[in-house]
């Protein structure tokens, strides 16, 4: 009876109507639809046009996006995924930040027809949420043993995992603090994957120093969202859950992400769909998104609609997605997940991916007790990639490139409007670069392997060498002098 007076409660019209404009959102189906058919086979010439624009690095629209998705000559598709890699230099240098999703409930009142945790589910086990206790033992393992700097941490929707919940246990993440071979560490950055609320409530998180606030609409299509998203639950609301980002920029929250789940609907309607949002967060707020994830649909326990259908995305669809997302939206951070295998992951990080999870487990407390991570019936969905995190920094660097895991923006200030500006002019990426090496540094010398350290090093030579290249004198000895600190145990310095 309370959930089902919560569900009930959960959504004031108010606060979802307040953002349309005569009654309408701002995902115009037949808009996106007629873009998509008028950009049939464009031609070379509007393709260059197009990526000098992104070049530039300035938000596409649709036209031009939906140019890009229709492109299909091999060779201007390569100069495409040149140019995105391009951007992704320009705006982001070589720099890769890793995390970590933490689960922390598995209760859910909506019956997601993808998810292993929806509440139709009788087949779920451990359905629970984490503890203080519990919380603490994962940080030990994350931040203390494997290394860890940024989180994503996870909840269902559901009322013992509601607002005031979710901000206790970022204090109890952020609170954690464990000895390593040659220093400390702990959790910096406690970004948040949550169901959408309103004001008041992400104004208790802003309170709490979340880092970005993740909703993903999971699919754009109105149809397809109202099959897969049952009837009575809150998550078949899609305007509510569409200005979820709205309601957080007014909550005070600088960082926002949004995203799409990609294999429920018509992959091409999905990114257009994600370009429409981001252009509206700038045009409303000035700012676009901090992050763009595009995760694709995989096996979940009991889930019918995970089963691949006739919107499968292939691995071609899927790299046409990372390379045009790249382009429209170019200043804005993309996520690549554990959904994909290694080889996947390896071949799609080129082409414009600024973040990356390793070691990831997604279980409930599946870090400390990794029984919990093996049971299928204890995740969300399959994971394709469980790699290490010293393996995958390995294999980036064995890529040429940094693994960054700086946090130095959020706390400096440089979020929101402000870190958007720099990252479009290039002051960001001088001051992440000077962060990356420092951090790399404190990485390899508390965690890494010798394998790892041996082609990590490497990486840090070229990467200092390159910065006093860049920056004045004075500053590059004060660089130097932060590093050796570093180096000799001294931990969390940043710029």
């Amino acid at each position: 009876m309370v959930c089902s007076t919560w569900t009930k409660e959960r959504i004031p019209a108010t606060e979802r109507d307040q953002y349309l404009s005569s009654g309408r959102d701002f995902i115009d189906d037949a808009a996106i639809r007629s873009a998509l058919e008028a950009a049939q086979k464009p031609s070379n010439e509007r393709i260059r046009g197009i990526l000098q624009k992104s070049l530039a690095i300035k938000t596409l629209g649709l036209d031009e996006c939906a140019a890009l998705l229709n492109a299909d000559d091999p060779e201007i598709v390569a100069e495409m995924e040149q140019a995105a890699l391009t951007v992704k230099k320009k705006v982001y240098d070589n720099r890769i930040v890793t995390f970590a999703p933490l689960y922390m409930s598995s209760k859910c009142v909506n019956n997601c027809s993808y998810c292993s945790f929806r509440s139709g589910n009788t087949r779920a086990e451990n359905r629970s949420v984490l503890s203080r206790e519990q919380i603490v033992e994962e940080i030990r393992t994350l931040a203390g043993k494997i290394g860890h700097k940024r989180l994503i941490v996870v909840y269902g929707e559901h009322p013992d995992s509601d607002a005031d919940y979710i901000a206790q246990s970022i204090g109890t993440i952020y609170g954690v603090r464990e000895k390593t071979r040659n220093g400390w560490a702990q959790i910096r950055r406690v970004n948040v994957n949550a169901a959408p609320m309103t004001i008041d409530g992400l104004k208790i998180l802003k309170a709490a120093k979340i880092g970005t606030y993740q909703v993903f609409q999971e699919t754009y299509d109105r149809a397809v969202y109202d099959t897969v998203h049952p009837h009575g639950t809150v998550k078949n609301d899609y305007r509510w859950r569409l200005y979820s980002m709205h309601r957080a920029m007014e909550a005070g929250i600088d960082d926002v992400g949004i995203g799409a789940l990609f294999g429920l609907a018509d992959w091409r309607f999905e990114v257009m769909g994600l370009l429409s949002h981001a252009r509206e967060l700038e045009q409303r707020f000035g700012v676009g998104p901090h992050t763009i994830s595009f995760p694709r649909l995989v096996n979940a326990e009991n889930a019918p609609a995970s089963a691949p259908g006739e919107n499968a995305v292939s691995d071609a669809d899927l790299r046409r997605v990372v390379t045009v997302l790249r382009l429209a939206v170019p200043s804005t951070g993309m996520i690549l997940t554990a959904r994909e295998n290694a080889e996947m992951r390896r071949s799609l990080i080129p082409l414009g991916v600024t973040q990356t999870d390793a070691s990831s487990r997604i279980g409930l407390g599946a870090y400390s007790k990794p029984e919990n991570f093996q049971r299928a019936r204890r995740q969300q969905f399959v994971l394709n990639d469980t790699r290490s995190l010293d393996d995958v920094v390995r294999q980036l660097a064995e890529m040429g490139y940094i693994t960054s895991f700086c946090t130095a923006g959020y706390r400096c200030g440089r979020t929101g409007k402000k870190i958007m500006e720099y990252l479009r002019n290039g002051k960001e990426c001088v001051l992440c670069k000077l962060n990356a090496v420092i951090t790399f540094r404190e990485w390899l010398d508390d965690f890494a392997s010798d394998a790892t350290r041996r082609v990590g090093e490497k990486i840090i030579t070229g990467e200092i060498a390159g910065i006093k290249e860049i920056i004045p004198e004075s500053f590059f000895r004060q660089f130097m002098e932060s590093y050796d600190k570093t180096s000799q145990g001294t931990r969390d310095i940043y710029f």
